[in-house]
């Protein structure tokens, strides 16, 4: 068995253990108590969580999808983000990726659900549920630099001087606790890239009943990128042969190719209009500052041009002022203006939840400045297993926190 094999058996055996305990720790799902007998009125409240496979167990043993679309719906949540495209591999049926890598469908997940295809089941359950399902494209351009769509399209991919093939696939606050690798990235700006991401992306909307599909902060270039032989060519033919700036951060070079991905995204939207007017186009990025300056990944300019029908800002902050900060800038205060806007929340991880109390104190916060939801990242973390508090006090406090029914949201408040 070689290095990769063994990794894979390894990380597998680590999920099937967090996924155990996720049974004992919710089990009994249809007899949850009714906490309280104050229940609130119907509310459009987004109420979410992302399924991820990054140091999660959810997707890949059956009963897991199962147990957490009945836990989600018995608690009142109403939105599921389920990752379909992370590390090289779609996370369902995909006849664009079997041509494109020879692989349809991520290899564990195909052989632990028996070929059954995932995001099928998980459509099916949710909508029996009344759960929105919006399919998340979590590692947009980003590829592991050992993947077969790496190895077989070296031309694909984008590059930074001397040499700088690859980043690391979390940023350094995360390292310690996912599961990472250097990862390499995808021209944002090359046709043929466009032409298999767009592709994924129809795929899934025409495949399958969703009510959207999101995108999140890895749609865009880190702003390091952007000297391999294609983009410079596309540069030099734009400015009468002028090479780009060597300084990644030079004003114009950023808006160039930050204006490339915008034009690419105005692609995607109207694409996916053209086959389901009603599905929605969802975005979790970054704050504006952070995601223009360092993956040139201009989101407010999006919105302003209606090429986003539902905001999800990551503010995974530990200090209520730095949160409540995040929450008030500009950019933030005229998407919430135009469109439905939640607040991705961290709920930490397996090994280290994050209090229930910071949990409620946030959402509170989300609340009080009437967004329009939260979203929490991500599914096992919400419970925990022994600490900071049983998953059954956790259970209650989520209870508590959605104590009513929700209706679904129709459509955004502009388009």
């Amino acid at each position: 068995m070689n290095r990769v094999a063994r990794r894979c058996v390894s990380y597998l055996l680590c999920l099937g253990l967090v996924a155990t305990l996720t049974v004992f720790s919710l089990s009994s799902v249809s007899s949850v108590p009714v906490y309280s007998q104050n229940i609130s009125p119907l509310t459009t409240e987004i109420r979410g969580v992302w399924l991820t496979n990054v140091a999660s167990g959810v997707l890949f043993f059956p009963w897991g999808v199962n147990r957490a679309i009945n836990q989600l719906s018995t608690l009142n949540f109403n939105t599921i983000y389920p990752v379909v495209w992370n590390r090289g591999h779609t996370f369902y049926k995909s006849a664009v990726a079997k041509m494109t890598t020879g692989s349809e469908t991520q290899p564990l997940l195909n052989f632990m659900h028996g070929g059954q295809d995932v995001l099928a089941k998980i459509v099916t359950l949710a909508k029996n549920k009344d759960l929105r399902v919006i399919p998340w494209f979590e590692y947009g351009f980003m590829t592991p630099h050992y993947s077969q769509l790496a190895k077989r399209y070296p031309d694909w991919l984008t590059i930074g001087q001397e040499g700088i093939k690859s980043t690391q696939d979390a940023p350094p606050e995360e390292i310690d606790n996912v599961l990472v690798s250097k990862v390499a990235w995808l021209n944002p700006l090359h046709p043929q890239v466009q032409e298999f991401i767009q592709g994924l992306i129809l795929e899934v909307v025409k495949d399958y009943d969703v009510d959207g599909i999101q995108l999140d902060d890895h749609f865009g270039m880190p702003v390091q990128f952007g000297y391999d032989r294609f983009t410079i060519e596309l540069y030099q033919q734009e400015h009468q042969g002028k090479s780009p700036p060597t300084d990644p951060f030079n004003p114009e070079w950023m808006r160039w190719r930050a204006d490339k991905i915008t034009d690419f995204m105005a692609e995607i939207y109207q694409a996916v209009k053209a086959v389901k007017p009603q599905v929605r186009i969802s975005l979790s990025p970054n704050y504006q500052a952070f995601a223009y300056k360092y993956y040139l990944q201009d989101w407010e300019n999006w919105v302003k041009k209606g090429l986003v029908n539902e905001l999800i800002l990551q503010v995974y902050r530990n200090d209520k002022n730095s949160f409540i900060a995040q929450l008030e800038q500009s950019s933030i205060k005229l998407a919430q203006s135009l469109i439905p806007v939640g607040i991705g929340i961290s709920t930490g991880t397996v090994r280290n939840p994050v209090k229930m109390a910071q949990i409620t104190e946030q959402v509170q916060v989300v609340r009080d400045r009437n967004f329009d939801g939260i979203s929490f990242f991500y599914w096992e973390s919400l419970w925990g297993y022994i600490v900071p508090e049983s998953p059954q006090q956790r259970r209650k406090a989520f209870f508590d926190l959605f104590n009513a029914k929700t209706v679904r949201l129709l459509k955004p408040k502009k388009l």
